[in-house]
């Protein structure tokens, strides 16, 4: 993931603007000035809006989807067909669900980079500010097919993992999804099933709007896996 777009998920994943701070911080940069030319180059492109909080720091604000078509149409011919591998689609979509599962918990949630005092750092779809709730999302609709389907143990691995190296621990590890389809294979009695268990994590399925998931649909033919 390049540097630009994981400024966009970051803002994509937060339910308030963001200061350039901010999202150096949720994206795991290690210079702000990074990020204040990717934001001053998105504020120019006209994908955010680069405006003043109370304080009188400059927060990035991404416009809505409705006004990112009006401005959009430049960078979709500059863009072009969707490569057949792209998993955009799928990241966008993760920021949805990070936002309805936000909704739901009543918990602010925003993606989150976090460093394993081993030294590798963890990229986590969700956290609550205080690490008090980690999440992975996965943008799947239909059932999980064999290799998929431990993509979600490597998730439920991960999540308590880095959890197992916070004080004070996590409350919740929770893999949220968005069709309860693709989690079929883990409400019976499979390794997969007992594994999750084990380690901590549950299972949360979220609602997403009816484009949203035709967009997902869409992403999944496509892709050759």
């Amino acid at each position: 993931m390049t540097n630009r777009e994981t400024v966009l998920d970051v803002l994509r994943g937060s339910l308030q603007p963001l200061d350039d701070d901010e999202i150096a911080q949720r994206g795991g940069f290690s210079r702000r000035q990074v990020v204040n030319v990717i934001c001053r180059r998105l504020a120019a492109e006209g994908v955010v809006v680069r405006e003043p909080r109370a304080s009188g720091k400059i927060v990035n604000r991404l416009i809505s989807r409705a006004s990112a078509a009006s401005v959009g149409v430049a960078a979709e011919k500059i863009r072009g067909a969707e490569p057949p591998g792209s998993s955009r689609i799928q990241r966008e979509a993760e920021g949805h669900m990070v936002r309805a599962l936000s909704e739901a918990l009543g918990v602010p949630l925003a993606p989150r980079s976090v460093r394993h005092p081993s030294g590798p750092r963890v990229e986590l779809d969700g956290a609550a500010p205080d690490l008090s709730i980690l999440v992975e999302c996965w943008a799947h609709q239909g059932g999980a097919k064999v290799a998929q389907k431990y993509k979600l143990v490597n998730d439920a691995v991960k999540l308590h993992w880095i959890a197992a190296s916070l004080d004070p621990a996590p409350k919740r590890l929770i893999i949220c999804v968005s069709d309860a389809a693709a989690i079929r294979h883990l409400s019976g009695v499979s390794w997969q099933a007992a594994a999750l268990r084990d380690l901590g994590v549950e299972l949360v399925t979220v609602d997403l709007a009816p484009d949203v998931l035709a967009e997902i649909r869409s992403a999944q033919a496509r892709q050759f896996r």
